[in-house]
């Protein structure tokens, strides 16, 4: 009889042991979801998408013109000395540039009201740069689709810009129809 009670012992054990380690261990995934404002960023996903912008789209042009190029300085006789889309800037220093925030440092010029302030331009003028000029409107006081570049002096203004035709690219529209978050 003991003889049996340890056969049926290891029977019950093996049998146990067989059960145990064949049945399925259930796992379970806790879900979790961050309602915090302040969620986790993936640099990675970030970096990934600066290197899938489109600086061709920046670049691109939106509309082209043909104008004349002036030469203009900020105390000019019929000026005051003040930009019209920009009155707090000064220039009594000398200064001929404006740092925009996407497309950098650019030249500053007057346009006829038909480019709103803030437009960005592009042309060529190989007495200036060997490279295409960027512009920002930022003065009125041209006709047309003329453009007045704000230079240094009144001797940089009629040797190095003078009066010629000019053909310019916008490629991006002006502040009055684009708004921009601070």
């Amino acid at each position: 009889m003991v003889k049996n009670i340890f056969k049926f012992l290891k029977l019950t054990i093996l049998c146990t042991v067989v059960f145990a380690s064949s049945s399925k261990v259930n796992i379970y995934e806790a879900k979790v979801t961050n309602n915090n404002l302040n969620k986790a960023v993936n640099l990675t996903t970030m970096a990934q998408k600066v290197d899938e912008f489109d600086y061709d789209a920046l670049y691109s042009a939106k509309n082209t013109y043909t104008g004349d190029l002036t030469g203009y300085v900020y105390n000019c006789p019929a000026c005051s000395g003040r930009l019209a889309c920009m009155a707090d800037l000064d220039l009594s220093d000398g200064t001929t540039t404006y740092n925009d925030e996407v497309y950098g440092e650019v030249r500053i010029v007057a346009s006829s009201a038909n480019l709103p302030c803030g437009t960005i331009v592009r042309f060529n003028a190989p007495t200036i740069s060997s490279d295409p000029v960027l512009a920002i409107v930022l003065d009125r006081g041209v006709t047309g689709n003329s453009l007045d570049l704000l230079s240094e002096n009144v001797d940089y203004a009629i040797r190095h810009v003078g009066r010629f035709p000019i053909t310019y690219d916008v490629i991006r529209d002006g502040w009055e129809t684009v708004s921009y978050a601070s």
